[in-house]
């Protein structure tokens, strides 16, 4: 069976710390960084950290190959020592949410996921800016090393470039920015 891009899995795990104990929280944090990234399957691991009210709200994001690598990943006496260590540091618990393929950008907290249209209109507003900026950011150094600045490798740079800011920055910051947009208008019920 070929594996398809919906068969990753994504495990979302959003904590809160009050603010006196993010120091132990973040130590904490790294070995359960490193404990995962030993697991089969497992893709990476992105952490936003957002200071509020005297809380800090960690969302951490792990990927796997495959929701049984997840799954065994969730179900390790690894994690589960680990989830165990941190609840005194925890203001509100264990919060996990696992999603399928992509699903992360585009599933705001009330769960439901916009249409394609609006999802395809983000994408494209976040990647057509980068994509024309970045190849021109690259050229000092692909004149100043002609090798780098080959087919293969100014490819191999400029891509790797406009992913790493799209997931690790722009993207989030896309997301926050049309929040209001994206969600779903509820619809109101009447007696």
């Amino acid at each position: 069976m070929t594996q398809t891009h919906a068969d990753t899995a994504t495990l979302v795990v959003r904590h809160q710390v009050h603010q006196h104990h993010e120091q132990r929280y973040e130590t904490w944090l790294r070995q359960t960084i490193d404990t995962a990234s030993q697991y089969p399957g497992h893709l990476g691991v992105d952490v936003v950290r957002e200071h509020q009210a005297g809380l800090v709200n960690f969302t951490c994001v792990l990927r796997f190959d495959q929701v049984q690598h997840l799954q065994g990943w969730l179900d390790s006496d690894a994690r589960k020592q680990l989830v165990t260590e941190a609840k005194p540091l925890l203001h509100a618990g264990d919060n996990t949410e696992v999603l399928l393929g992509n699903d992360f950008w585009f599933t705001p907290d009330n769960g439901q996921q916009p249409p394609l249209w609006k999802q395809a209109c983000v994408t494209f507003l976040v990647i057509l800016p980068l994509s024309l900026l970045v190849p021109l950011l690259w050229q000092p150094l692909f004149r100043a090393v002609p090798a780098l600045g080959g087919y293969v490798a100014s490819n191999v740079l400029i891509t790797l470039s406009i992913v790493l800011l799209v997931v690790y920055l722009f993207m989030p910051l896309a997301m926050r920015v049309f929040d209001t947009w994206l969600t779903p208008a509820q619809k109101e019920t009447h007696p």
